[in-house]
């Protein structure tokens, strides 16, 4: 049996292996905090690169797809259909090496011009997009008001905010000139997403998807144009429930072929468009194992076609980074 004396050593001994334990242990917590560290900073930078090539990527699509609209439907291919693009077509798909893009065609006349369109037309929209009918009445006077005659209660309103202004009360030049208006949340302008019954997200339009300033306002792309636009001119619910459905399974080639579900305001629509469109490019990155990446990136160009003056026979009207723009169709190329 040790003496006491020589069980001094012996706790010396077991206080410098319990020193070294505890040591060891912190060690191995920093260790393991710096690897996670860097662990979620090398996958933070990964997708950061991976969204920056699918970007470049969208921008590449749109800028390609500006050139398939002005090179026409060229050859047709085994299926009959056009080898770049013709009017009526709501969406091109495009295969790269790295990924693919597919990018919607919006012509600016599937909207309501935002400086002729009426009161009644206005309020229209305003309710299909969610307003209250007393909300809506407002919100859509003092749009007529921004665009018209001065003076009255709401050019006192704009002169007592911080930092006050005036309204122009002449032609709006640019659509997010709406969001100074009394009543235009950007909730409202810009539209936002709302649950399905089977829990998914579902995009809810704004009135940046109702409106425009490029638009003649006389008639709308069956393919394009907004929900809150048809049942703004009369379409039924039922109607443009069924005309949803149908353009996400194909392109609508023919109005007659939906004349019924549109009923009496089926003369407000037609296939195509003018010379001015949205292109908005949504670009996926292939993975190592062949299957599209879910990370995506869009953006939206406004251009006009065939202008006489730019060399190039467009001009770019609108940019937009970073665009919300879900496909039209549940289809990519290979």
């Amino acid at each position: 049996m040790p003496s006491d004396g020589d069980r001094g050593p012996l706790r010396r001994r077991g206080g410098a292996l319990l020193m070294v334990l505890w040591l060891s242990a912190a060690l191995s917590a920093i260790a393991f905090s710096v690897a996670t560290s860097v662990r979620a900073e090398i996958d933070r930078t990964s997708t950061a690169v991976e969204g920056l090539k699918a970007y470049y990527m969208a921008c590449g699509a749109a800028e390609r797809a500006v050139n398939y609209m002005l090179y026409g439907p060229g050859p047709r291919n085994p299926l009959g259909g056009p080898r770049w693009w013709e009017p009526g077509l709501p969406l091109i798909l495009l295969a790269f090496p790295d990924g693919a893009a597919a990018v919607e065609v919006v012509p600016e006349s599937s909207k309501f011009n935002v400086n002729t369109i009426s009161g009644d037309d206005l309020f229209k929209v305003l309710m299909a997009l969610g307003l209250p009918p007393e909300a809506a009445r407002q919100a859509g006077q003092a749009v007529l008001h921004w665009r018209g005659a001065g003076g009255g209660p709401l050019d006192t309103m704009y002169l007592s905010r911080t930092p006050s202004f005036r309204a122009p009360h002449a032609s709006v030049d640019q659509l997010e000139e709406l969001m100074s208006v009394m009543g235009i949340t950007p909730e409202l302008f810009y539209g936002g997403y709302t649950r399905s019954p089977e829990g998914g997200l579902v995009p809810r339009p704004g009135l940046r998807d109702c409106l425009s300033v490029y638009s003649a306002g006389t008639s709308f792309d069956i393919n394009t144009v907004s929900p809150a636009v048809m049942l703004a001119v009369g379409v039924p619910p039922p109607g443009v429930e069924a005309v949803v459905n149908l353009r996400r399974q194909a392109p609508i080639r023919q109005i007659g072929a939906v004349g019924p579900l549109l009923g009496p305001a089926a003369g407000r629509f037609r296939i195509g468009g003018d010379q001015v469109y949205t292109l908005r490019a949504t670009a996926r990155l292939r993975r190592p194992d062949g299957a599209l990446s879910d990370l995506r990136r869009s953006v939206a160009m406004t251009v006009q076609l065939f202008t006489k003056t730019s060399p190039d026979a467009f001009r770019v009207l609108a940019w937009q980074d970073n665009a919300v723009a879900p496909p039209l169709f549940n289809v990519w190329p290979n």
